[in-house]
């Protein structure tokens, strides 16, 4: 009988170790670190060299993208030739048609990423409202490749080999649902709280941005929520906002409390309602460190120290472009404050509450976080105009005043002005 069941506790035991071996891929490990930038909103762009070229080219990392792109115009300046126009592909602003040129490579330090496809399509838009040349976006065809690690307080990029990894404590780790873009699911709640299926969009300089199928299906917002007009910027030119507040945002265990949010008619149906209803953007994201990992199917937050910074609640309809070094007004909102203050599309701005000699990512923050009289010294034409913008807060929905133009200023500002010539002629 002691023989029966110490074989017994044999096959156990043994049963066990049998049941806690299984197959998994090798370690991952660290291939290339590298810098980036952060321009408004959180958006990523770093450098990289396009196969032997010597001058590096400006890229935006973007979850959005379902493979990898080119400028037009930065193709043409290197000579080369794209095939015909082949597929189409489709963004907020539109659709397109775009030729590839393909079987190429991008260099990250010691880092050759080759086999790659790049669409061509023309970035012209977004190199006017980041204010410096973008050349192309990297999406999956590269994010697909590697463990991404995100760290935007010390603005670094480590590309890793896919395998296993542990992360590191106090974070989440999010599943998305993915093919080449990734989608997830938040809760929302303003008036009521709603599941909110989105696209993980890190390449978006916003917070939130839902369909106006989304908000007229569920009809969460409060009924007293005033919603301003503003511009956007996305594939095929520009797109018609509505900003507005809601009170929540939880992903995860994280919860966001009276968060921005941009509403539009998605007349291409880029969002795929109702399976999906909008995206979460990067004004979202850069506060917490991330890790992509795509082959996995797994991505992981974890708050970094900008994790409570307050949102932007400012609202002015000014919206400025880099054209020809110049920071030149677009389109302005019918009864926006900026169209109150008597500005128009095609003005130069040439400073912001006493500030001249600004870069456009200067003037952007001048008027970002601030409410009440703000003032914008502007040339038209050959004439120099100074105007008064009473910017709202659309938290509250009033102007909070926050400085007026001194007699010293009013007298002085114009030695300092330099003469730019005539605005350039721009459709907006």
């Amino acid at each position: 009988m002691k023989k029966i069941a110490l074989l017994i506790l044999v096959v156990f035991f043994a049963h066990i170790a049998m049941s806690q071996e299984e197959f998994i891929d090798p370690p991952s490990r660290e291939l290339t670190k590298i810098r980036f930038m952060q321009f408004t909103g959180g958006v990523i762009v770093f450098k990289a060299l396009l196969d032997n070229f010597e001058d590096s080219l400006t890229f935006v990392l973007d979850t959005g993208s379902g493979g990898i792109s080119l400028d037009s115009t930065t193709v043409s300046k290197l000579g080369l030739q794209p095939s015909s126009p082949e597929r189409m592909i489709r963004g907020i602003g539109g659709t397109a048609k775009v030729g590839f040129l393909k079987n190429r490579k991008l260099t990250l330090n010691d880092l050759i990423i080759d086999s790659l496809n790049f669409h061509i399509i023309d970035y012209e838009i977004l190199s006017a409202l980041y204010g410096e040349k973008i050349d192309g976006i990297v999406g999956y065809a590269v994010l697909s490749r590697y463990i991404v690690k995100i760290d935007y307080e010390n603005n670094q990029l480590t590309f890793c080999s896919n395998g296993t990894i542990k992360y590191p404590k106090g974070g989440y780790i999010m599943k998305p649902r993915m093919r080449t873009i990734p989608f997830l699911s938040a809760e929302v709640g303003d008036a009521t709280k709603h599941d909110f299926s989105y696209l993980f969009d890190i390449g978006a300089g916003l917070t939130v941005l839902f369909s106006q199928d989304y908000m007229d299906d569920k009809s969460f917002q409060k009924k007293k929520r005033k919603r301003y007009l503003k511009q956007g910027e996305g594939l095929g030119g520009k797109v018609a906002f509505q900003l507005s507040v809601m009170k929540e945002l939880k992903i995860g265990p994280y919860k966001f409390r009276n968060v921005p949010i941009n509403i539009f008619d998605d007349e291409h149906n880029i969002t795929s309602y109702p399976t999906n209803g909008g995206l979460i953007g990067n004004d979202i994201f850069r506060r917490f460190n991330c890790i992509l990992n795509y082959k996995s199917g797994q991505i992981y937050l974890s708050p970094n120290k900008s994790f409570r910074e307050p949102f932007d609640y400012a609202y002015s309809g000014l919206e400025l472009y880099f054209f020809e070094g110049r920071a030149i007004v677009g389109d302005i909102p019918k009864g926006s404050p900026a169209d109150k203050a008597g500005l128009m599309a095609g003005d130069e701005v040439l400073a912001v509450n006493k500030k001249f000699g600004m870069t456009l990512t200067e003037l952007k923050h001048a008027l970002m976080s601030t409410y009440g009289v703000v003032q914008v010294i502007v040339q038209r034409n050959d004439e120099l105009l100074e105007k008064k913008m009473n910017v709202i807060n659309i938290l509250s929905g009033k102007a909070i005043p926050n400085q007026t133009l001194s007699s010293e200023f009013r007298d002085g500002y114009r030695i300092h002005i330099r003469h730019a010539g005539d605005a350039p002629n721009i459709k907006f």
